[in-house]
């Protein structure tokens, strides 16, 4: 439709799709050259959408692999007993997660500043830096740096192989002065290492994204959990490969109980996911999607 030019499709859509028309019409005239990477197995088993009771595991399923997540501690100086921080959610965790693998992999080290360089990566990405979202920032990092994963997959005659992994191995953190009681301070993660398995496995199985893209869709996890997705799937396909609903479901549908309720909030957000990747060549169908082999998101590396 963007043949038309921006201001003709957006006379041929209705008010319900003009915004797509405008992200699509800023992705295709973006000349930013910015490539974040991303670990294979999180476009495979995404983090939860919502914030869990700060006790409670987190599980996804798809056809390949098993994610689970399991909250962390933190001990709080002067605390006697560690207070649960709880797993990582939302469009932050997912935002400062690709912060820290492109940042690992770009620098070839395994250490990351979550100071200025986060800020500024996340400011390009369209957040701003204060206020609430400083908060959520703060949070999230946290909850990445403390948090265990597992992954289970198929393994031979029937088995199931599992491993366990930590984003992070270490990291400094430091405490805001609220008035000089270190009680009641806020406690925020300023430097961390990543884990020298979860380094040499992004190393071993990078997903490149392109990051303007990320702009158009930073508040929305679902949309970003499909970008990275379809960046993950389309370009090494052979063939047009179905996808049932059930198996989306299992995927994407975290929060959802009924695949009735499911299947209208996926299909929006694959609308807008599509935008920020107009080479994605996928059907919707009444039994799931098709995914036709098509070009990376980054044009460079087709």
């Amino acid at each position: 439709m963007l043949d038309l030019g921006k201001e003709e499709a957006l006379r041929r859509v209705g008010a319900g799709e003009r915004h797509l028309v405008r992200i699509a019409a800023d992705v295709l005239t973006d000349e930013s050259d910015g490539i974040g990477v991303t670990y294979s197995g999180f476009c495979q088993a995404a983090l939860p959408h919502k914030r869990l009771p700060t006790d409670e595991a987190w599980v996804r399923r798809n056809e390949q692999i098993t994610l689970m997540v399991e909250p962390g501690r933190l001990l709080r100086p002067g605390a006697a007993e560690p207070e649960m921080v709880g797993v990582p959610y939302g469009s932050r965790a997912r935002l400062i997660l690709l912060y820290l693998q492109t940042h690992a992999m770009r620098s070839g080290s395994r250490e990351v500043e979550l100071g200025r360089s986060m800020r500024e990566w996340l400011q390009r990405m369209g957040i701003p830096h204060g206020g609430k979202s400083y908060v959520e920032v703060r949070d999230q990092a946290a909850r990445l740096s403390t948090c265990k994963l597992t992954f289970y997959y198929a393994a031979a005659k029937g088995r199931t192989g599992f491993s366990n992994e930590r984003i992070v191995d270490d990291g400094m953190l430091m405490l805001d002065d609220d008035g000089g009681d270190t009680r009641q301070g806020s406690l925020f993660i300023e430097r961390v290492r990543l884990s020298e398995s979860f380094h040499a496995a992004l190393q071993k199985h990078p997903v490149p994204i392109w990051e303007p893209a990320l702009r158009h869709i930073q508040n929305n996890s679902m949309a970003l959990d499909l970008y990275v997705w379809l960046a993950y799937r389309l370009h090494v396909l052979q063939r047009p490969t179905p996808v049932r609903w059930a198996a989306l479901h299992g995927q994407f549908g975290g929060g959802f109980k009924a695949l009735r309720h499911f299947r209208p909030t996926f299909l929006a957000n694959l609308r807008l996911a599509l935008t920020t990747y107009p080479d994605a060549r996928v059907e919707e169908e009444e039994d799931g999607l098709v995914l036709h082999p098509s070009h990376p998101p980054i044009r460079k590396l087709a």
